[in-house]
């Protein structure tokens, strides 16, 4: 079981719990896909990329808050004290400012959609929401049956990079469907990473991770090999000519991807050890979309 954190100072828990980190989530997709659009018409709306970040982020808030207000109606956070809901101990309270957060990111995607005289955008990130609920939200709760990181992948690769790239452009693009394929698996996993140290706390509570089905060394297998794939993908976007020379800056992300799969190959089993391992899934999900998205506007610029 999870060892309580009761002990470490309030400070340390509220940052645990608000997960700074974590919003390179949001900022990593819009950004991306931006940076294709770019890219591929040499122009940028700094308005609407702005304010779609900002919705983004109040998007990424809003999940956080509502994933720990459904995990306290399951108990699986029992033993999570940097959980929201267990520091407030204001469940309904942490519900409602998470629906606020979700309704002025609402109102945020409604000014975009209104410049652009096109509701295409409300419909791609309304699907998103839709997705990040069933998550954890019930009746689905999909991420208790272990379809979490499927989730992750759609709302964070094809989803939010197609419709950054048709706020900018209001088309769509072969190039950008490609770059989301790898923000999408790099995205899912930090998700796989969160899983390895809480296996017994997932089971007690009926939730069937990935990580919890196919066992620790299995999964650390996995990661590995997701890890492979999205350089061997990288390479393949740019041999086929679908990504510009540029953006092989993406490979200086690899010493993250190397630490990441050392750390979880040798402690997949020892919760101590291995529950920092998703900050550095976070480390390398966010220099790898960074530079990806640099390569793009590079090509442009160069």
């Amino acid at each position: 079981m999870t060892t309580p954190e009761l002990a470490y100072p309030q400070k340390k828990l509220w940052l645990a719990a608000i997960k700074p980190p974590m919003y390179s989530v949001a900022v990593i997709p819009i950004w991306v896909g931006t940076a294709v659009a770019f890219a591929e018409t040499g122009s940028l709306d700094w308005s609407i990329f702005l304010t779609f970040l900002s919705a983004a982020i109040l998007i990424i808030a809003w999940l956080n808050l509502t994933n720990d207000v459904f995990d306290a109606d399951t108990g699986i956070d029992i033993n999570k004290a940097h959980s929201v809901v267990n520091l407030t101990g204001k469940k309904t309270l942490i519900f409602w400012i998470a629906n606020l957060c979700l309704g002025f990111a609402v109102l945020e995607l409604m000014a975009i959609a209104w410049w652009q005289q096109d509701p295409m955008i409300l419909e791609l990130i309304g699907l998103a929401v839709f997705l990040g609920y069933t998550y954890q939200g019930p009746p689905f709760r999909f991420g208790y049956l272990g379809l979490g990181e499927p989730i992750c992948f759609i709302c964070f690769g094809p989803l939010a990079i197609a419709a950054a790239y048709y706020s900018q452009t209001a088309t769509w693009s072969i190039s950008s469907l490609f770059a989301s394929m790898i923000i999408g698996i790099t995205t899912s996993i930090i998700l796989l990473c969160s899983h390895f140290h809480q296996v017994e706390d997932d089971l007690a509570a009926g939730k069937r991770s990935p990580i919890a089905r196919m066992g620790t060394k299995n999964g650390a297998r996995v990661l590995l090999a997701s890890c492979i794939t999205v350089f061997a993908a990288i390479a393949i976007f740019l041999l086929n000519g679908s990504f510009p020379l540029w953006t092989s800056l993406t490979f200086l992300s690899l010493p993250f991807a190397i630490q990441l799969c050392d750390r979880v190959l040798k402690y997949h089993d020892r919760p101590e050890e291995v529950k920092n391992s998703k900050f550095i899934a976070v480390n390398f999900h966010f220099f790898s979309g960074l530079l990806l998205g640099v390569g793009f506007v590079l090509s442009q610029l160069s």
